[in-house]
């Protein structure tokens, strides 16, 4: 009987323990002080405004790109951050020095263009040709061989409009190795719709690859109107003919750095929180939405947290580099810190502009789960929605970091409706920014981060399946 007894004593005491709450009372005080803190505060729209203003686009290994990564240091330091630190990322050097481009025939008129990230030059006074319109890039595979001889190949795929943005993968496979498949065929030239939802007439640039063996031919996009243009007059049976002259540089292996900074920890500071952005962008506009916002909001969602309490484990910011160029910086990071992602006890990269924050979502151990639902239920006063799948995909820059599932990803989706009206475009620029939802996705990441590293459990990565 008294070993009945004790049993159920110690049964008794396992189950008050697993009935324990994740977070005390007052905790949970200091989530709303946060809270209510970051959505008054300032700070996240001042840092976007200095970096947009004073150092503005941020080419990888242009003079900006260098002025950003100093300006990026000054700033943590003058925030407080306990440690900063620059670890070192290389990349394939481009630039783009200037692009125009024409209708010839049925009649004249601009052509509204700008070259793809490593397009390569034309010839000074440009290429011209006759354009072969194709609908998606398939239809330009299945195109016969040497049928595009001495033509300029132009895809005409319209994005679609998402809250979530589901249609930018779609339409960016044009844009990555649509070149190519031109090429292939024989054409001289490559021409696109921007992969864009606009009506503006500015072009959408963006990354693209060429391929060993292939000819490299000029790589554009046309902005939207002039696509609907170039669209009507070859429906009308026209011959239509352009002009395109891009003058660009590969300028081979440049060298950046991840800016990163850190409020350590109380009790594990090995362990952290990983939050942040890119700080590179492209150079048609300021980047104010990709990725400015989302180095601004990080930066002051780390130090608003700092100002209510240190909590258990660290807050690292990370700013990455070279994103634009390839992921370079995050590549470079998980390289660096392959053997201990283990220490990471959560992730979430702001990349998808500064519109409001509408759900959230992690991709985590099930034994996590009553971790994330508690951070869910404290979010629910932004008009956040808890998003129970647990298949978050995170950032562009954590992508690593989830193909080697290591890490516990989280993702904080962000309204992307007119998302795709300003990324990668000239109109990317702050007065895109509507300063009360920067707000809210500061107060977001802030009492996210903070929950993630004052949680009585560790949050852990999914198990790696076995192979």
């Amino acid at each position: 009987m008294k070993k009945i007894i004790t049993g159920l004593l110690l049964a008794g005491s396992f189950l008050a323990n697993a009935a324990e709450p994740e977070f005390t009372a007052k905790q949970l005080q200091q989530v709303t002080e946060l809270r209510t803190n970051a959505s008054n505060s300032e700070l996240s729209y001042q840092l976007l405004e200095s970096l947009t203003t004073e150092i503005g686009p941020r080419l990888p290994g242009t003079e900006n790109d260098k002025k950003a990564v100093a300006w990026a240091q000054a700033k943590f330091k003058e925030l407080g951050f306990d440690k900063v630190w620059l670890e070192e990322a290389t990349f394939p050097e481009w630039r783009r020095f200037s692009e125009s481009g024409k209708i010839l025939t049925p009649s004249e008129q601009p052509l509204h263009l700008t070259a793809l990230g490593h397009s390569v030059s034309t010839p000074k006074d440009g290429i011209t040709a006759e354009v072969v319109l194709f609908e998606t890039l398939d239809e330009l595979i299945a195109a016969p061989a040497n049928s595009l001889k001495g033509k300029i190949a132009y895809i005409n795929y319209h994005m679609n409009r998402h809250i979530d943005g589901n249609g930018y993968g779609p339409a960016v496979r044009a844009r990555s190795t649509g070149s190519v498949e031109a090429a292939k065929k024989g054409a001289i030239g490559y021409m696109m719709r921007s992969v864009s939802t606009a009506h503006h007439r500015f072009a959408h640039t963006g990354g693209s690859h060429y391929q060993e063996g292939v000819t490299k031919i000029p790589n554009v996009t046309i902005a939207n109107p002039d696509a609907d243009q170039l669209a009507r007059l070859v429906a009308l049976g026209k011959n239509v003919t352009v002009n395109i002259n891009v003058q660009t540089e590969d300028r081979g292996q440049g060298n950046g750095y991840n800016v990163i900074g850190q409020f350590n920890g109380t009790q594990n500071p090995e362990q952290y929180v990983l939050i942040g952005g890119h700080l590179d962008s492209w150079d048609l506009g300021t980047g104010a939405l990709d990725d400015g916002a989302g180095v601004a909001l990080t930066m002051a969602a780390a130090k608003h947290i700092s100002e209510i309490k240190r909590p258990k484990r660290s807050i690292r910011v990370v700013l990455f580099a070279a994103e634009e160029l390839g992921l370079w910086g995050a590549k470079a990071y998980f390289k660096k810190h392959a053997n201990e992602l283990d220490k990471i006890v959560a992730a979430a990269e702001s990349d998808f502009g500064a519109d409001v924050v509408y759900g959230f979502e992690s991709n985590v151990s099930a034994a996590s789960l009553p971790v994330v639902r508690a951070i869910a239920k404290q979010l629910a006063p932004l008009n956040v929605e808890y998003i129970g799948k647990n298949s978050a995909n995170g950032g562009p820059d954590l992508i690593p970091f989830k193909n080697a599932t290591s890490a516990p990803i989280f993702e904080l989706h962000q309204d992307g409706t007119d998302y795709f009206d300003y990324h990668h475009t000239a109109d990317d620029t702050l007065d895109k920014i509507d300063p009360a939802k920067l707000k809210q996705n500061t107060a977001a990441y802030a009492v996210f981060a903070f929950m993630a590293a004052d949680a009585k459990t560790t949050i852990k990565a999914k198990p790696v399946a076995s192979k």
